[in-house]
Parts: C-alpha cells; structure tokens; sequence
C-alpha cells in the first residue's frame, strides 16, 4: 500500500495534493505536515498551526466512489476519523455538525472537502486538521487537543500513517447510507440535548434531533418549533 507523502512544512496540504495526484497513478493517495502556514478552513476561515504539535492531512479520492452522494463523502471521512481517534485514545469522540470533531466538549479536529478536476478525472480532496499535542489555545476557548482532552501523547507521524491507512482501506469500499447517517446520529454532539442557537439574528434555546442525508441539521426551536438548517444558517453556541 502507498505511504502518505510527509511534508515539513508547506502552505496548504489540500493545494499540494494535486501536485501528487498528477505524478501519481493512484486513485488514492495523501499528504501530510506538521507545519502548515496558510491552511484553509471551513467557509473561507484561515487555519493555522504551531510548528511540528498538530497534523494538517490530505487526502484525494476519486468522486467514482460516491456517485450522486457527495454529502456522504464528508460524513463517512468524519466518522473513520472519529473511530480511528477513539480507538487510539479510548476516549469518547463526537461529531459536531457539519464537520468538527469533539472530545469532552472542546474541539479537537475538523474537516474541509472540496471538488476538484484534473485532467478528465474529479477527485474529492478532503483535508483533516487534528489538534495533537499543542497544549495551550489562546483566545480559543472551544479548542482542545488530543493531549488536553486525553492526557495522552500520540506520534503525529503514527497517526497519520494510521489515519491514511484507516481512509485507504475504508472510504472507498461500499456502504449503506440509512447506517451511515445512522452512525452519524449515534455519535452526533449534543443530540437531544437543550442547548443555545443564534439564527436569523437572535438566540433561542432548542434541541438538535438529528442530521439527514442532504447534510441538514434538524433543531426543534424553543419558539419557531422543528426546522432544518443548512451550512452557516445556524450556530451552536453550547
């Protein structure tokens, strides 16, 4: 099986794949760093990383393998995340709507899936930020790491190694949508749980219910009752 191309550094491991999908003749493959300097988020935020504590991570994966699903292709990379990361630490890993990981209410990673074409070929590139070993966040009070929030320190080198072969093994294989939004559900944060919403310019308490397969968040609102919302439509705030 092909290895993850490790970088030192580079600006975006997400514009440096398609460097590697060009040279390679793999419908997979991945590149990682432990110093990113102008790492992108999601919906146009800017990412950045201390030196050699966190991993920015890859991936290209041919769009042959999710025809007509392309919101699949986000929840299934956060679930084998989400597993690979509990399976490690033993630690209790949810997923925050639409594309954050969560363990003990701190974000730890996140996830950003574009859609790209090169030569004839679309590929989905999904980058992968995890929080590993930084310690402290600054003005960042949601933010947590894989040591903060487990007490335990992992090789970022051997995770991304584990998480490249977890993606290579599993992403592409066959799957059923009615148990991935399953799984998804069973591990979505703060489901069923009263929490606090900003939508439409003001704040209510409400209940997240559950995520459907277009990518929805379903919320039953203290005073507007059960609604679905897209992308940037609502915010939790806890």
């Amino acid at each position: 099986m092909p290895r993850p191309i490790f970088l030192k550094e580079c600006k975006s491991t997400n514009d440096e794949i398609i460097k590697l999908i060009l040279a390679s003749q793999n419908d997979v493959c991945a590149v990682y760093t432990l110093y990113q300097t102008a790492g992108r988020g999601q919906f146009g935020n800017t990412w950045y990383m201390p030196r050699d504590q966190n991993l920015a991570f890859s991936i290209a994966v041919s769009t042959r393998y999710f025809p007509n699903l392309q919101q699949s292709v986000n929840f299934r990379t956060a679930l084998l995340t989400r597993d690979l990361i509990a399976k490690m630490t033993a630690a209790h890993v949810e997923i925050k709507w639409p594309n954050d990981l969560i363990i003990k209410s701190k974000k730890i990673a996140g996830l950003l899936t574009e859609k790209i074409k090169v030569d004839s070929e679309e590929y989905f590139i999904i980058g992968i930020g995890v929080n590993i070993l930084q310690d402290e966040f600054p003005g960042l009070g949601k933010a947590g790491s894989i040591l903060t929030q487990t007490d335990q320190k992992l090789d970022p080198h051997v995770f991304a190694e584990a998480l490249y072969a977890e993606l290579n093994q599993n992403l592409r294989g066959s799957f059923s949508v009615e148990n991935l939004m399953n799984s998804l559900n069973l591990n979505l944060f703060r489901k069923n749980e009263v929490s606090v919403f900003a939508t439409g310019g003001t704040r209510q308490n409400g209940i997240i219910r559950n995520v459907d397969a277009d990518g929805f968040l379903w919320v039953e609102l203290e005073n507007d009752g059960l609604q679905r919302f897209f992308h940037k439509e609502i915010e939790l705030l806890y």
